[in-house]
């Protein structure tokens, strides 16, 4: 005589909830390349703010204030981040999408566990750098005037603005390079080329038709404007992610 075994609810196996949450653990495996390479790089591009603005310091009469400027125009941060998480957003989907397929996740379950883990590295980032605005402002700029994360590109020393900055933009760049890794694994190498020309031609036109348009418009201009568009570029890049790997095969 046999006995049933019923299956153990709460399996990772089962269900879309929790072989997306297998994904999201498959992503952060190599935990340094997950929490601190990106805080390398935000460390990296505060270091060399700094650096910029004490050789502007001494390359000025005594007494200007051409460094605090400087330190406070440089957008070093924002740009290294953004750069960064491209390059992240690539990696997590075209090396990890292979194994995760292998080891049994679904296409959807892949996209959904990749988009949180998106969430996740962006959310921690941005922690860290609301960490140390909130110590730049305690030690009144370093004790030295010297604006590091308190720059005209991440809110002007506004905490909410920082923290909507910083989190849309390294969850844009990390949603592109993870559309693009998408249409690569799925189309290769020449689609892809064609794609980022295109990307590139699209925003070149629509630069040329709506700058001046905004340039007029300029004292209408508000910021939550940008917090829509970076949210539709966000679903834009998911959308073709997701119709990308529909068909991809595993490599």
């Amino acid at each position: 005589m046999t006995t049933a075994t019923a299956p153990r609810a709460g399996r990772a196996t089962h269900g879309p909830g929790a072989s997306a949450l297998a994904v999201l653990r498959l992503q952060t495996t190599k935990r340094f390349e997950t929490f601190g390479s990106p805080l390398v790089v935000l460390a990296t591009a505060l270091l060399v703010t700094a650096l910029v603005a004490l050789v502007v310091w001494r390359a000025t009469p005594e007494g200007s204030g051409t460094w605090v400027e400087v330190s406070r125009g440089l957008q070093l941060v924002l740009w290294w981040l953004v750069g960064y998480m491209v390059y992240n957003g690539v990696q997590s989907v075209a090396t990890t999408f292979p194994l995760a397929l292998t080891l049994g996740s679904t296409r959807a379950a892949f996209t959904a566990g990749t988009a949180a883990h998106h969430v996740l590295v962006s959310a921690h980032v941005t922690l860290v750098a609301l960490a140390l605005l909130g110590l730049e402002h305690l030690t009144d700029r370093w004790f030295t005037g010297l604006h590091l994360l308190d720059s005209l590109f991440l809110g002007g020393g506004d905490p909410v603005r920082l923290v909507a900055i910083l989190f849309l933009g390294q969850l844009v760049a990390l949603s592109v390079g993870g559309a693009f890794a998408a249409v690569w694994v799925r189309h290769g190498p020449r689609v892809t080329f064609a794609a980022g020309v295109g990307v590139v031609l699209v925003l070149a036109l629509a630069a040329a038709l709506v700058v001046p348009e905004v340039v007029e418009a300029a004292d209408a201009f508000r910021l939550w404007w940008l917090a829509v568009l970076a949210v539709g570029v966000i679903a834009l890049c998911a959308l073709v992610q997701t119709l990308a790997l529909r068909r991809a095969a595993v490599r």
